[in-house]
């Protein structure tokens, strides 16, 4: 197991041992689709492979909306939202959350580049945004932090009508909470640098 994974474990750990005491509370992680900054409301979708935090599978339907913190203190970094879940390299198909339908859909596509172990202080990485959906070349161009990747590739002509965010993968957060409608601590688990946070 890598360091990172490693720690992530400990992040679970961590959480579901604050979540025991007193036997109050419950831990739920999953992948950010929807912020509403003004509002502090959060729509996830769940991990149903949360044992194995290497390999998430986010695909817990419906998808969960929680209020954020109250206490500042408690709230980790904002995060980012898209409707991403998942890109099968190997067989070529993404997942992505359709919010018109508000369920799943399997898209097979046509690999046009992969670049490998691209992290995100890489120049190809850094000095873009990523999604960048080209409707004229029919090209589709994302980046995975999680998996250091930088893929290009193009898929059926009508779903390039969707919207950008629907090929960008949001960030991955775990909260602890009581009442299911309000997050007590929140952690934005993309967004935590596990080399400082590690030692």
């Amino acid at each position: 197991m890598t360091s990172s994974a490693r720690f992530k474990s400990c992040m679970i750990a961590s959480l579901a041992v604050f979540a025991g005491c007193g036997g109050f509370g419950r831990v739920n992680q999953g992948q950010v689709i929807e912020y509403k900054r003004g509002t502090g409301l959060v729509t996830v979708i769940g991990d149903s492979n949360y044992r194995d935090p290497v390999n998430p599978r986010f695909d817990v339907l419906p998808p969960v909306t929680i209020r954020t913190p109250e206490d500042p203190q408690e709230m980790g970094p904002e995060p980012e939202a898209g409707k991403l879940l998942r890109l099968d390299y190997g067989n070529r198909r993404a997942v992505v959350f359709d919010a018109s339908t508000q369920t799943l859909r399997t898209v097979a596509y046509m690999l046009i580049s992969e670049q490998n172990d691209v992290s995100p202080a890489d120049a190809r990485a850094r000095h873009t945004r990523f999604p960048v959906v080209d409707r004229t070349r029919k090209t589709i161009t994302v980046y995975s932090p999680r998996d250091r990747k930088l893929v290009v590739f193009a898929v059926p002509e009508e779903y390039y009508a969707l919207p950008d965010d629907t090929w960008k993968a949001g960030d991955e957060v775990r909260y602890y909470y009581k009442d299911p409608g309000r997050a007590l601590r929140f952690m934005n688990v993309s967004k935590t640098d596990l080399n400082k946070a590690g030692k």
